[in-house]
């Protein structure tokens, strides 16, 4: 187990025209949903998961992201979000997020703040619907990595990854089928699939607002 402190991220970045009204969590928290999104639980073939979109209070909000070891069995390699399966202990979806965020990365479940929920998603491949969970996590905190799942944690700026000249969309052909994703770029990591789709759904709720 390999602890590790929060910290500023390195990169610099120009902003630009301003396509975002000021980032605070007061902000953040009024675009989003109060209570969860119906997952419907009654549909055996979509597996219920959930994860935590950890923002963590910097002077410049970030945030927080893990990179799955390679020989993991689902999205080995891909950067995410902490999160996991639903199991019947867990009790609620948020309960399942937080659970995964500790196991994880070693983050208490009472050093988050639950600010509220994005949009559910589907992952068409491995047959996941996401709740994504969004929490507040002020400065100061320590983790504890899990070797075994998490190979890399890293953070990157709110402001950048909500920016929409920051979202490409890429297709890529799988059984003949071909798909369109977004992936954002951040320094040396592109970040794809499931968890860009849950910042850029976060980045056009801030902008309707």
């Amino acid at each position: 187990m390999a602890a590790t402190q929060g910290r500023e991220t390195g990169q610099q970045w120009e902003r630009g025209d301003a396509l975002l009204p000021h980032i605070t969590p007061e902000r953040i928290r009024s675009v989003l949903r109060s209570t969860p999104p119906e997952l419907g639980e009654g549909e055996s073939h979509m597996r219920r998961a959930a994860v935590i979109v950890p923002v963590i209070l910097r002077r410049d909000p970030v945030l927080l992201f893990t990179r799955r070891t390679e020989h993991l069995s689902s999205h080995a390699g891909q950067i995410c979000f902490p999160g996991g399966s639903y199991h019947a202990s867990d009790g609620t979806l948020i309960q399942t997020a937080l659970r995964e965020l500790e196991e994880e990365i070693g983050l208490k479940p009472d050093s988050v703040e639950i600010a509220g929920f994005l949009d559910a998603y589907e992952t068409l491949n491995t047959g996941f619907r996401i709740l994504p969970v969004v929490g507040f996590v002020q400065e100061g905190f320590e983790l504890t990595v899990d070797p075994h799942e998490v190979a890399e944690i890293f953070e990157a700026p709110l402001s950048y990854l909500l920016d929409p000249r920051n979202h490409a969309i890429k297709q890529a052909e799988r059984g003949g089928v071909v798909r369109e994703f977004y992936a954002i770029t951040w320094e040396r990591h592109v970040i794809w699939g499931a968890t860009a789709a849950m910042i850029v759904n976060l980045s056009e709720r801030m902008r309707r607002a």
